[in-house]
């Protein structure tokens, strides 16, 4: 990871009037999208990013978090090359923080938010754990080269009752190599200053009449539809959808329809 100017790289697809951003989940990049935004293309012209430490994005300062004033002044960047006066947001999982982080910035200019099984909108406690204190934080980066190590941490948490098996079984995919493992350590670390208070957001949607779906899987361990109800109950024009899924649902046959 060098020092040069951040990289956030893009693709685009469809050509209708409406302007759409879509963010896409850990362990994935835009092509993630691109069934759900051909599905979109006549309405949308969606504009699919690749995450930092995905895909084609690069981070150019190592450790260093990502501050929401550093994201506006990227996404600033992007909508005047682009010439974007308004727009729609989309994030799945982990790419709701960036939705979240963008209304934040932009709420101006945001026309309709959809939320997949978010990340961001209620904290994690065990993303606190692993990025907040300096000790722990070492613990997690020394698993990137030590993966015994991950493994007989979150077996023995699950094994007491603390973390459910199919989050356990979702944590060893995405730490199953060095390469995800330090994905992993580097997109915790980088990001965890993208903290909301959400009560916040929903007045500046509130404020601005900005219509907000939420979808989620009624059988997800990571996002469950149970941490949705705070921040939908805030929201003046809320749309909150459960569907017959787990926590990837992207392909589901609905999806397009309900966007």
């Amino acid at each position: 990871m060098n020092e040069s100017t951040p990289e956030l790289f893009y693709t685009k697809l469809g050509n209708g009037k409406d302007v759409l951003l879509l963010f896409h989940g850990f362990g994935q990049d835009n092509t993630a999208f691109t069934p759900l935004a051909r599905s979109l293309s006549n309405r949308y012209t969606c504009y699919i990013f690749d995450l930092y430490f995905h895909g084609k994005s690069k981070w150019a300062h190592n450790e260093q978090p990502l501050e929401k004033k550093v994201w506006r002044a990227i996404l600033q960047r992007f909508l005047h090359e682009n010439q974007i006066d308004s727009f729609s947001l989309l994030g799945y999982s982990m790419g709701g923080k960036f939705v979240l982080a963008t209304l934040e910035a932009y709420a101006d200019k945001v026309t309709k938010v959809f939320l997949l099984a978010p990340d961001g909108v209620k904290t994690n406690f065990w993303y606190y754990l692993a990025t907040y204190p300096v000790l722990l934080r070492k613990l997690f980066k020394s698993m990137i080269h030590h993966q015994d190590r991950f493994l007989s941490i979150s077996r023995t948490l699950n094994r007491i009752g603390i973390i459910d098996k199919s989050i356990l079984r979702f944590a060893e995919y995405q730490m199953n190599t060095t390469e995800k493992r330090e994905r992993v350590y580097y997109s915790w670390v980088v990001f965890r200053k993208l903290k909301f208070n959400i009560t916040v957001l929903a007045t500046l949607a509130n404020e601005r009449a900005i219509p907000v779906t939420i979808i989620v899987g009624k059988y997800d361990k990571v996002i469950t539809p149970a941490s949705m109800n705070t921040f939908v109950k805030q929201l003046h024009q809320a749309c909150f959808i459960v569907i017959e899924a787990g926590h990837n649902f992207l392909t589901h046959p609905e999806l397009a329809e309900l966007i």
